[in-house]
């Protein structure tokens, strides 16, 4: 932050030194009040029109550091080592590691700073789209890999809108053919303008802006942890521990043994998981390897790997029973496998089991072909 801030000759304000000094003390209450006087009041989230121009400019190692300073708050701490050392364990030497969850993005980003060995790229997709972002992975590794430019951006946003536009267009025209939007893609015309918004979109931008990124860096190795399913990287992805390997070279290897190998890992996560439960904060690493679990599912499932996906969706249940991706990604997986009616039925008992998850399970009644009950 300092080195930042000498950098884009910015004056540190004194709210944002007693953030970082009670990062350094670690008492957690500390830090939220801390994070709260620098973030418009608030200790997760704010909008960057209520921070000073100060800490905007400081602002990607600021939530870097809280975000970390969270995950330590969150975790058993030997489970907190024991994700961070299975994620970074399974990367190769110098690979790229994109880390997407919270706990995806900062444990790996703790560990890789204090490890001791040679600190590895650590980066979100999700902070792709964002320039600020951009300008921070530039200052933290311009010297080791070729970063993404503002013309980057601007590249990536425009063609997302174009193919936005042109499916929306599609949809108004062909109403009878099959629909061309996303689900949960929101897309109007205001004025002959299109206008975006939502989750998909954005983590769409930022999918094109990951691809541009590898482009880039082409004799680079990328591994990516799931956040929001990015199904244009699975075409080359391969399991790789918990994680995935974007762009892997030998394809050849991804086999449906190898994706039976990743099922026995995730039987043994399990089996470990409840081997040895944790009473304090315990739903926080069952929460996060199950995540992981449904994202090589998700990647087992496109490409064409349907038991292994589904013994691996139904691990991530037995590991959070209310998980809703796994449970969607699975009912998903039915459907297309023509068991829509045990699709039907698998989603109207987590509706009957978990009622405040019917809206997110409603959501997902779109895409499919069947409606679910309560």
């Amino acid at each position: 932050m300092r080195a930042m801030a000498k950098q884009k000759n910015v004056t540190i304000p004194d709210a944002v030194e007693r953030f970082f000094d009670a990062v350094e003390g670690g008492d957690w209450n500390e830090i939220e009040i801390a994070m709260a006087a620098i973030n418009g009041g608030k200790s997760n989230a704010g909008h960057e029109h209520t921070r000073s121009p100060e800490v905007s400019a400081l602002w990607a190692p600021i939530i870097d550091a809280y975000g970390v300073a969270e995950q330590v708050h969150l975790w058993p701490a030997q489970k907190l080592l024991d994700y961070g050392n299975d994620v970074l364990g399974s990367l190769r030497p110098g690979q790229v590691y994109v880390g997407g969850t919270d706990e995806g993005r900062w444990v790996p980003t703790l560990m890789n700073e204090t490890s001791g060995g040679e600190p590895r790229i650590v980066l979100t997709q999700n902070g792709l789209a964002d320039g600020t972002y951009a300008e921070y992975l530039r200052f933290l590794y311009g010297d080791r890999f070729n970063t993404l430019s503002s013309a980057d951006s601007d590249r990536a946003f425009q063609d997302y809108m174009k193919d936005a536009q042109k499916r929306f267009e599609h949809d108004q025209q062909f109403p009878d053919e099959p629909k061309q939007v996303r689900d949960n893609e929101q897309i109007k015309i205001v004025d002959g303008k299109t206008q975006v918004s939502g989750m998909v979109a954005v983590m769409d931008i930022n999918e094109r802006l990951l691809r541009l990124l590898m482009d880039k860096n082409p004799d680079l190795s990328f591994a990516l942890q799931e956040s929001f399913p990015l199904k244009g990287t699975y075409a080359d992805a391969a399991p790789i521990g918990p994680i995935m390997e974007l762009r892997a070279q030998d394809q050849s290897s991804f086999t449906a043994e190898r994706a039976a190998e990743s099922v026995n890992y995730w039987r043994n996560v399990a089996d470990q998981l409840r081997a040895s439960p944790d009473d304090t904060n315990g739903e926080t690493p069952l929460k996060s390897y199950s995540k992981l679990a449904t994202g090589q599912a998700n990647l087992f499932a496109e490409r064409g790997f349907a038991e292994s996906a589904e013994q691996t969706y139904h691990i991530a249940l037995g590991i959070v029973p209310s998980n809703v991706d796994a449970v969607t990604g699975l009912a998903g997986l039915l459907e297309r496998t023509g068991r829509a009616q045990d699709a039907r039925a698998l989603v109207d008992q987590f509706a009957r089991d978990f009622p405040k998850q019917v809206d997110a399970v409603k959501r997902f009644r779109t895409s499919v072909s069947f409606s679910v009950t309560q």
